[in-house]
């Protein structure tokens, strides 16, 4: 995209913490943005790559408190874009997993205005990798769900099939969910989850502020309590977490040869 051509809006994926996780693609239109509306969990390192003058826009959208409604982060892209400017909206991961990318893109659709996706890497998968845990592995799993821990497995509204995922040996991935970790915890073992399954909470993944807390299904919820872990997070349950300590003895060794990476 081109500022040259009129107005245009970017969905880029920041990636899952490190600034330098984004992909070439959205950091080439982050350097040549007029206006970056940017949320809570995207790399705030990434603005100094932007242009002097840019327009900064701060979303916000924290648990229970917003800068902006989705409604009036929608509304500023199509005015900044409507207006000629070249647009980007910096997310953290990916813009399509529990990102509400899919809503912003439908009002820029709406409005006639050109919008780009940019993939980003997806904190379900990367902040595990990070923290030495595979979501599938051979011989162990072949499939994983990415769940939305928004919605407490009680409510009404959750349409996630919990029986489904308590039954079946797969990883899952909860994102969004600290606050609903003793309620999913529960619901997977009244529906049969092994007690013991390995588990795994994992805060701020990939920056110098990550924590990793590890335990069986049963306690998992009252050890990331004790430890006093809050949002970011992101959950893992499956027998992969048992793979965590083997994994990053190779992960200890590569640091110590290049300290510097």
């Amino acid at each position: 995209m081109d500022g040259s051509i009129g107005g245009w809006v970017a969905l880029v994926g920041g990636g899952p913490g490190r600034a330098d996780l984004i992909t070439v693609r959205g950091l080439r239109l982050l350097q040549i943005a007029d206006v970056v509306v940017v949320d809570r969990l995207a790399p705030r390192e990434l603005l100094t790559e932007t242009r002097p003058g840019t327009e900064i826009i701060d979303a916000g959208k924290a648990p229970h408190g917003h800068n902006l409604t989705q409604d009036e982060i929608n509304a500023v892209l199509v005015d900044r874009a409507s207006r000629g400017f070249g647009v980007v909206r910096l997310k953290g991961g990916d813009p399509f997993v529990f990102g509400r990318g899919g809503e912003e893109a439908l009002a820029c659709a709406a409005a006639g205005l050109p919008c780009e996706i940019v993939p980003g890497v997806t904190s379900a998968v990367a902040v595990p990798a990070l923290a030495g845990i595979p979501v599938t592995h051979r011989g162990v799993t072949q499939d994983v769900t990415i769940v939305s821990g928004h919605v407490d497995p009680s409510h009404p509204g959750s349409t996630i099939d919990w029986g489904a995922l308590a039954a079946g040996p797969g990883t899952i991935v909860v994102l969004m969910g600290v606050a609903a970790l003793a309620g999913v915890s529960r619901e997977l073992l009244k529906r049969g989850r092994p007690a013991d399954t390995p588990s795994a909470v994992i805060h701020a993944g990939g920056t110098p502020a990550e924590t990793v807390v590890t335990g069986p299904l049963s306690d998992i919820a009252r050890l990331a309590a004790d430890a006093g872990i809050a949002s970011p997070a992101v959950i893992v349950l499956g027998e992969v977490v048992a793979l965590r300590e083997r994994l990053l003895e190779g992960h200890r060794a590569a640091r110590a040869a290049h300290p510097q990476r």
